[in-house]
């Protein structure tokens, strides 16, 4: 059952981070496109998007948060608490932080075999599908 709910958050965590990158902005731009009356861009569409995408992207960031601590419960890996890189003193750096790194586990993996797929789509669809946005000379 532990090796079932391992597979199953991981790819919970693959669907959120996928999300993150496609969802979240087609829905933003879906809804904004729903509160605009005209074929130009106003204000108030382009607030609609603005805000849609702050709110999606903090519930799905949310979410992976939720995930991690669950993935980390699944796997017996201690609950430590999170001390942001700006909050901490110089003082508290010492050679451990640097050399007792400990490798990735299953949840981080996922999300960066997310963002490496979703960097490895782009630069394909840019370089090879996309074509050019500059003017023909015609």
């Amino acid at each position: 059952m532990n090796g079932f709910k391992r597979v199953l958050l991981a790819a919970s965590t693959a669907a959120l981070a996928i999300n993150l990158f496609t969802g979240a902005p087609l829905l933003a731009l879906w809804v904004g496109s729903q509160v605009q009356t005209s074929s130009a861009v106003s204000m108030a569409g382009l607030a609609v998007v603005i805000a849609v995408l702050v709110v999606t992207v903090a519930v799905i960031v949310f979410l992976l948060l939720h995930v991690e601590s669950a993935y980390k419960a699944a796997i017996g890996q201690p609950q430590t608490r999170r001390r942001l890189p700006w909050m901490r003193s110089l003082r508290d750096e010492s050679d451990e932080a640097y050399h007792g790194r400990t490798p990735l586990n299953g949840f981080e993996r996922v999300l960066v075999a997310v963002v490496l797929l979703a960097m490895a789509a782009f630069e394909i669809w840019f370089f090879f599908f996309a074509g050019s946005s500059l003017p023909r000379g015609e």
